[in-house]
C-alpha cells in the first residue's frame, strides 16, 4: 500500500476546520408558498439574500 501524500505540500501546516451550526429554534413559517418558493425557504428568518457585499 502506498503512503498518502498531499497534492499540495503546504496543506499539512493548516489545522482541520471545525464548523459551528447553531440550533434552529421553532420560529415563524411563511404561509405563502409562492413566496417561500421564490426565497428558497419556508422560514423567513433564514431568508438571507446575497447582496454581493459583507453584512455589518
Amino acid at each position: 500500500m502506498q503512503e498518502w501524500k498531499p497534492q499540495m505540500p503546504y496543506m499539512e501546516q493548516f489545522p482541520v476546520a471545525m464548523a459551528y451550526v447553531p440550533w434552529q429554534k421553532n420560529c415563524n413559517m411563511n404561509e405563502n408558498l409562492d413566496e417561500a418558493y421564490q426565497t428558497g425557504t419556508i422560514f423567513p428568518e433564514l431568508n438571507k439574500p446575497f447582496t454581493g457585499r459583507r453584512i455589518k
